[in-house]
Order: structure tokens, then C-alpha cells, then sequence
């Protein structure tokens, strides 16, 4: 099987690929310029397995939460191209893309979702199958929700950004990658599950995952 999966909700823009179980993949931290360089790096992908789009068997894409514009522009991009080639997709929250790729069992998932909030979801893996303990969600640092145990890792941008959300689960942490981002390797790895179950669904289907609809702050509200 052959599943092309594409991951734009940060300032990291990744492409990864799936055969057979092994991946390859691009990444690169562009700021807010992934519809300048997606599609190249799409083809530098294929180009490098010495592959063609229309060999895929699915396509997959990080579904959000995220950047607003990065995640519209996932899923856009990953419908337009299985439309192209008449095959399914398979959204892979954010969240759980950074759990996958932490190496850890139990993972408390936090992304900076700016104006002061965060998004967060925790899983716990259980013979090799996420659970999800905590759905994901968007809060303040101040309001997370209560995670029940230790031994829990934390991951993602929502520990850069709030010292808070750290002291908050200290007691039930092992360590923290406050640097990890979600990349198109953890959500290809999680979209191949979804495909061999059967849970890929038409392009047509394809929907973000926004948590919020509000995108900024009014001027009052900065000020404030």
C-alpha cells in the first residue's frame, strides 16, 4: 500500500510517504509560506521513492488543530489530489500525530493555539492501540483538564508557550519536548491504520478540525 500524507498546521511544512510500512518524508520550517512550497515538495517526494501521485493508494493529512490557514490548506490540497487520482483520505488529528511520534506510551499533547489558549488532548497507547483519555480540546493553561496517573510525557508548543501548563502536571510527568511539532511521518503511520480498517473516507468528506472559529483578537481585546 501506498499512502502520501501531507501535514501543514505549523510553521513546519512536511510531506510523507508510505509503502509497505516504510516511510519517507520532507520537512521544512516556512513560516506561513506552505502553499509556496507544498507541491514542490510533494514531487521531491514521489521523485525521490521513484513514485507517481497516481500510484497511491490514499492520501492522508493532519486534520488540525492547528493553524487555521495550515490546516485548511492540508486538507485542500489532499482532497484536490484524491479527487485527482479517485482514492480515499484519512484526516490524522494533530494531536495525536504528536503522541505518535513522542516514542511514549502516555502522552499529554498541548499546541499553542495563540490569543492565550491552548489545544490539548491526552492518549495512552494499550497494546500498541491509542486510547484517548482526553478528547481534544481548547483551553487556558489555567482551566486543562485533570489528567488521572503518572508517568505521563508532555509534548508540543503548549509547553513552550505557558509555564503554567508545565507546573499544572509536573508531578505527573517524565519529561517534556516543548519543541516537537506534528510532521507527515507520525501521520502517515497513523492514516495506514485507519486505511487498512477501513476508515478511509471520499475526498469529499474531508473535513478540518478547527476547535474554534475565532481567529483573532479584536483591538480591545489586545489591548485588554
Amino acid at each position: 500500500m501506498r499512502i502520501l500524507a501531507i501535514e501543514t498546521s505549523t510553521e513546519y511544512c512536511s510531506v510523507a510517504l508510505w509503502q509497505d510500512g516504510v516511510v519517507s518524508e520532507r520537512s521544512e520550517k516556512v513560516g506561513q509560506k506552505h502553499s509556496e512550497v507544498l507541491m514542490a515538495m510533494v514531487d521531491a517526494v514521489l521523485k525521490d521513492a521513484g513514485c507517481k501521485i497516481k500510484e497511491m493508494d490514499g492520501i492522508a493529512f493532519g486534520k488540525g488543530p492547528g493553524s487555521f490557514t495550515g490546516v485548511r490548506i492540508a486538507c485542500g490540497v489532499a482532497q484536490g489530489l484524491a479527487f485527482g487520482v479517485d482514492v480515499n483520505v484519512v484526516g490524522v488529528c494533530t494531536l495525536q500525530a504528536l503522541a505518535e511520534a513522542a516514542g511514549k506510551d502516555k502522552v499529554i499533547a498541548a499546541l499553542d493555539a495563540r490569543m492565550g489558549e491552548l489545544y490539548l488532548a491526552a492518549y495512552q497507547k494499550q497494546d500498541d492501540v491509542w486510547q484517548t483519555v482526553v478528547e481534544p480540546c481548547l483551553c487556558k493553561a489555567e482551566d486543562s483538564p485533570v489528567i488521572a496517573g503518572e508517568g505521563w510525557f508532555g509534548c508540543g508548543s503548549g509547553f513552550a508557550v505557558s509555564e503554567l501548563l508545565q507546573q499544572r502536571y509536573a508531578a505527573q510527568m517524565t519529561g517534556v519536548d516543548a519543541q516537537a511539532v506534528p510532521l507527515a511521518a507520525a501521520v502517515v503511520r497513523l492514516a495506514a491504520i485507519e486505511f487498512e480498517q477501513g476508515n478511509a473516507v471520499d475526498a469529499a468528506l474531508a473535513l478540518p478540525l478547527y476547535l474554534r472559529d475565532k481567529v483573532a483578537l479584536t483591538t480591545r481585546e489586545r489591548a485588554a
